[in-house]
């Protein structure tokens, strides 16, 4: 399994808005199935960065596909090559 970075762009309106409710419940669904490592997402730039698990492109862009909010977007699927953060290491050993 590989790590993709879906770099994503979207357009704001009021039906945008309402369709967030069920687009986070998708995105929760992925997160708890570990399909989806990160999820953040700027205002300020109307832009979001996703880290997903998969296969191939395709298979990201099948999973994205699925969300309420895909009609607004226009994405970039990059595969990466390295993926390190501070949550993924082990927590500091604390002697008492």
């Amino acid at each position: 399994m590989n790590k993709y970075q879906a770099i994503i762009s979207f357009d704001m309106d009021e039906e945008f808005m309402s369709l967030v409710p069920p687009h986070r419940t998708y995105i929760n669904y992925l997160l708890n199935k570990g399909v989806i490592e990160t999820y953040t997402v700027s205002m300020e730039t109307q832009q979001s960065w996703i880290v997903v698990n998969a296969n191939t492109k395709v298979d990201v862009e099948e999973v994205l596909k699925a969300s309420p909010l895909h009609k607004y977007w226009s994405m970039e699927i990059v595969e990466l090559f390295v993926y390190d953060s501070q949550s993924n290491r082990l927590p500091a050993v604390q002697l008492n």
